[in-house]
Formats: C-alpha cells, structure tokens, sequence
C-alpha cells in the first residue's frame, strides 16, 4: 500500500547535491531545463511551452508535498518525486508499505552520475527513516538512462505494464522493483 509521504520539512544532501523541496522562487531553473527538446519525452511529458505552464506545475510540486527540487551548486536541475503506485497493479505488494519514484534531470547534466547520487539519497531516506518496505520505477523501454540509474540503485526488472503518456502516445512501462533488505 501507499504510504504518506511529506517531505515539506525534508532536506537531504549528498556530495554534489542538495534535495530539498520546491520554492515559488525556483521557476526560471524549472523552465530553463522543462522546456527543452528530449527531456520531458523521456518521462512522458511535452516539454513547457511557457513559464505559465512551468508555474502551473511548481505549484503542483509545492503543494504536492512529495517532490524533491535537485539542486546543484546553488541551480534546481531537476526533479524527484515519491509518487503514489498503482496499488490495483500490485496485488502482491498490498501487505507492504510503499511509493514509485520519478525522476527528471536537466539535459546538461545527463551522464555526470548525479541521479544515481540523488536516487540513492532518497532510497537512504525513504528504507532507513521512514521504514517503506520497497519502492518501484519505472522507464520506456528507449530510455536506458533512466534504465541505467535504476539498475546502479539496486533496482530489479519487476513487471511490464501498458501505459499511456500525457502526449497520448501508448508505450509500456518497464517497471522495477527494489526491496528494503532490512525490513523485506
């Protein structure tokens, strides 16, 4: 099942990154790295056509209470947020405590090891503190970076499921599966 998450209060730091949550003042970095060609596609989503749009969705973030901003030296280069799962999806799970992770990261900073940094960060925080029993993630199947990030945190390929991106363009889902080894 889903559990609660507001990281409202949370800060976590790792050696090149602070994750902290987002603020009203972290508009022009999200548009900056939104609104570029071949980031939002890898996630599902088209890429900002406006810091209207941009506005819009920080605002979501902020009162959504369950999406890191990724900031690196003093920029928001991306997002990782600590979604709900799918429960009906996951018969199997429905005794466990859980969430899905997301993730986004600007195109300049892609291969530099940053996600794996701030996933793993997250996963630290979410098995140690706030005790879930395992988090799921998931990728298209073209997009091995984020393939790649999963597989460096200790994720397991799990399960295929259909999906449907905000484009409405109808893909799969590979979904993969990490367990909490001290509480699983």
């Amino acid at each position: 099942m889903n559990k609660n998450i507001d990281i409202s209060d949370v800060i976590l730091t790792t050696q090149r990154l602070t994750l902290r949550p987002w603020r009203e003042e972290d508009l022009e970095d999200f548009f900056a790295y939104a609104s570029v060609d071949g980031v939002g596609q890898m996630a599902g989503w088209a890429p900002h056509q406006s810091k209207e749009e941009s506005a819009k969705i920080l605002h979501q973030f902020i009162e959504g209470r369950k999406t890191f901003a990724l900031d690196y030296q003093g920029k928001v280069i991306g997002s990782l947020g600590i979604e709900k799962y799918k429960e009906e999806k996951y018969p199997e799970l429905q005794n466990l405590q859980g969430r899905e992770l997301g993730f986004v990261l600007a195109k300049e900073y892609w291969g530099q090891g940053l996600m794996p940094e701030a996933v793993q960060a997250v996963m630290h925080y979410l098995f140690e503190q706030l005790k879930l029993d395992f988090l799921l993630c998931g990728h298209f199947p073209e997009n091995t970076q984020s393939a790649r990030v999963q597989e460096k945190c200790g994720f397991v390929p799990y399960r295929e499921i259909p999906y449907t991106t905000q484009m409405g363009r109808e893909t799969t889902t590979l979904m993969s599966l990490c367990k909490n080894a001290g509480r699983s």
